[in-house]
This record gives structure tokens, C-alpha cells and sequence, in this order.
């Protein structure tokens, strides 16, 4: 996908800037303030308070606008935010780099220098482990788990509690892209002994569990990729699936594709505000804002699941790349390790440890549930299919 394409499709989200920033004004009329109604009548009444200020922020991202999944996540809760409160509430997502370095979001809402991020938290593991909580953990939870357990396991009020309280933030889920592939290779892995020396781009706490097994981790920002890859800086990254890794154009520079991303189950994107700037909102925007967040979070899972299948499909229908699982010993060793480390921080960390008991149960109990009703019938109907 060019540039010129990609540069097309923001123009397109800016267009709709500043149509909701004309309505907002009046400047064309009920009509156009009707086509910017959220759907909820009590939201929209709220907007239409005269007294509410009028405000325009600018959401920094961890995210090239190439990635219309993951930036589209940004872009999804910057429209819902300016149109459930009437165009009085304007957010423009940013790329990466535009506003604050793409790996620096979560150090900018705790020095209170933006309005908001959209990033993942995982990237901040070298601020605190615990971060990678609100993102995903190795061996962790599917997308469905993660939402159950954020919003109705106590995660996110445990994680809300400790963002305030280290970085001064306030956070909610704004996006999953589901269960990630294993990521693209130049080097063919048939034990655990072929990672030794591997230079991989790998972030959080997969990127620690790679270390610890022998890799040579790099964290790179989205953009950067592509090249490393092609120039040979490293030998492999882990990215998203295969809608967004096409995107990227990680198989025209690669040869072996595994899976599955044992690091990223369901990875969780999230919204950071700084909290001297959640704390100065009027209450409904404060509740716009989670609803967009919401919306956002739902959105993309479903937006994964529509595409993925296609591309997936043309990378096996291309035939110069192979598609390949992970042997098993080097899965085995991953999981080892990536429990060990969970160990040894919340040893460290009582924090961690507080959130780790939680998410350790929730996991331990939902897998059950899940192992019962989900694979079983996963399982009946490849099989279904399949002779169909």
C-alpha cells in the first residue's frame, strides 16, 4: 500500500473534522447536527447543554496511518468522541511521531505534556512490568478472556488504580487485535537451539522470555520494521496477523511465517489521559470517553476478524512464503520461562504480584470454560467444514 493511498484515507478522516467542527458552530444547520448524533438520547441532550466548553484535542499514537486497523482504533475513538458530544469535544488522531515519539506516549501523559495517547501499554515494561497487564502477558488471555477479565474481573479497576498512582494517568481498553501469528523469519527454527542468536524485534514481556532463551531482542517502532528486516538488522518480528503484516510488507522480505504469537494472545491497545486532564473534563465527556473507548475496542477485534481470513488466504495462495508452527520444545521453553519471570517480578513488585494473583485465577478459571465449550466446538467444526 503506497503512501499517497494511505495519505488519501487520513485526508478523508480530517474532511470529517472539520464537518463535526462546523456543526458544532451551527454553520450548517440542524441537519448536519443530526447526521453527528451518538444514537443515545441522553448523550446527545447533554451535548446540546450550551454551557459544556468547547474543546480540540490531539491524540498522539504508537501507529503509522498505513495501519487503518490499528490506527483506525485511534481514529474510531477521536470520531465517536466528537460526535456524541455534538462537535463541542473535537479529537484528531495523530501518527506516530507527529505528536510525541511512537514509544513515548505513556511518559508524556505522565509528565501531563499531551491531551491523549492510543498506544500499547507492553511498550512501558521498562517503566514497570506490570504495564504489560493492560496489554497482554505470554501464555495469557484470548481476546474474549482479556475483556472479561478487564472489564469484569477487577482488571482494569486494579490497573486504573496503579496507573494513577505511578504515572499520574488514567487508562481504558481501546482496541484488541485477537490472537497474533508468530511473526516472520529469515532463519528456519526447528528447535529451541535456533534461537540462539536470533536478532528479533520483539517488545514487553516477550521480548524479555526471547531474551532469557537466547535471542538478541530490539524494540522498533512500527515504521522502522520493514526496513530492519530488509537490510537484515534482524533476522525476524513478531507484528500483528496477516492483514496488517501484509500491510506492512514484512513477505515480500521474508521467507518462514509461524505461529502461533504465544506472547500475544489478545493484546489489548489502550487510551492514556493524563489525570490533571481526565480530572478537568465536565462528567459527560468523561463518560463519552469511555463509551468511545468502548466502541473502539469492540470495533477493532471485529475489524481483525473480517480481514484476516483473505489475507491469510493470499499468503497461501502466493506460495513463496512458508507457514510454519512453532516446534515444541522451543514453546515449552517459552512457557517455562515466561511463568519463571512472572515469579521473580511479583517477588519484586507487590503490585505486580497483587495483579498477577487476580489474572492467574481469572485465567485459570475462564481456560476451563472455554476448553470445554469453545474448543470442542472449534474443533467439530473444522472437521465439518472440512468435509463439506
Amino acid at each position: 500500500m503506497g503512501p499517497e493511498m494511505t495519505r488519501d484515507q487520513y485526508a478523508k478522516v480530517i474532511e470529517r473534522r472539520e464537518f463535526l467542527k462546523l456543526a458544532s458552530k451551527g454553520a450548517l444547520g440542524a441537519v448536519a447536527l443530526a447526521a453527528c448524533s451518538s444514537g443515545d438520547a441522553d448523550l446527545d441532550d447533554a451535548a446540546a447543554d450550551e454551557t459544556l466548553p468547547e474543546i480540540e484535542w490531539q491524540i498522539a499514537t504508537s501507529w503509522p496511518v498505513s495501519l487503518d486497523t490499528i490506527f483506525g482504533g485511534a481514529v474510531t475513538f477521536a470520531e465517536r468522541v466528537s460526535a456524541m458530544s455534538g462537535g463541542k469535544f473535537m479529537v484528531t488522531a495523530q501518527p506516530a511521531g507527529e505528536v510525541v515519539p511512537a514509544l513515548e506516549i505513556l511518559q508524556n501523559a505522565q509528565t501531563n505534556s499531551i491531551d491523549a495517547g492510543h498506544t500499547a501499554s507492553y511498550y512501558y515494561t521498562g517503566l514497570a512490568p506490570l504495564t504489560a497487564f493492560g496489554t497482554a502477558l505470554p501464555f495469557g488471555l484470548t481476546s474474549r478472556q482479556q475483556n472479561a477479565w478487564l472489564y469484569q474481573g477487577g482488571g482494569l479497576e486494579m490497573m486504573q488504580a496503579i496507573y494513577a498512582e505511578r504515572f499520574d494517568t488514567i487508562q481504558f481498553p481501546a482496541g484488541n487485535t485477537g490472537v497474533q501469528m508468530g511473526g516472520w523469519f529469515n532463519k528456519e527454527i526447528n528447535s529451541l537451539a535456533d534461537v540462539q542468536g536470533l536478532v528479533m524485534r520483539i517488545p514487553g514481556l516477550g521480548g524479555s522470555v526471547m531474551s532469557a532463551l537466547g535471542a538478541t531482542v530490539q524494540v522498533l517502532p512500527g515504521g522502522e520494521i520493514f526496513q530492519a528486516l530488509q537490510t537484515g538488522t534482524i533476522d525476524a518480528t513478531e507484528w500483528v496477523g496477516p492483514y496488517d503484516d501484509t500491510t506492512m510488507g514484512f513477505n515480500e522480505v521474508t521467507q518462514f511465517y509461524y505461529h502461533p504469537g504465544w506472547w500475544e494472545p489478545g493484546p489489548t491497545l489502550e487510551v492514556q489521559i493524563p489525570l490533571p486532564v481526565w480530572d478537568g473534563l465536565p462528567s459527560i465527556y468523561q463518560e463519552i470517553i469511555k463509551s468511545a473507548a468502548f466502541e473502539a475496542n469492540m470495533n477493532m477485534m471485529a475489524t481483525y476478524d473480517a480481514k484476516n481470513p483473505a489475507a491469510l488466504q493470499g499468503i497461501l495462495e502466493d506460495g513463496s512464503i512458508t507457514v510454519l508452527p512453532f516446534p515444541e520444545d522451543f514453546m515449552a521453553a517459552a512457557e517455562e520461562e515466561s511463568l519463571s519471570q512472572y515469579e521473580a517480578n511479583a517477588a519484586e513488585d507487590q503490585d505486580f504480584a497483587d495483579i498477577y494473583d487476580s489474572w492467574l485465577a481469572f485465567r485459570s478459571d475462564i481456560a476451563q470454560w472455554h476448553a470445554l465449550a469453545e474448543f470442542s466446538y472449534l474443533n467439530y467444526q473444522q472437521g465439518s467444514i472440512g468435509n463439506a
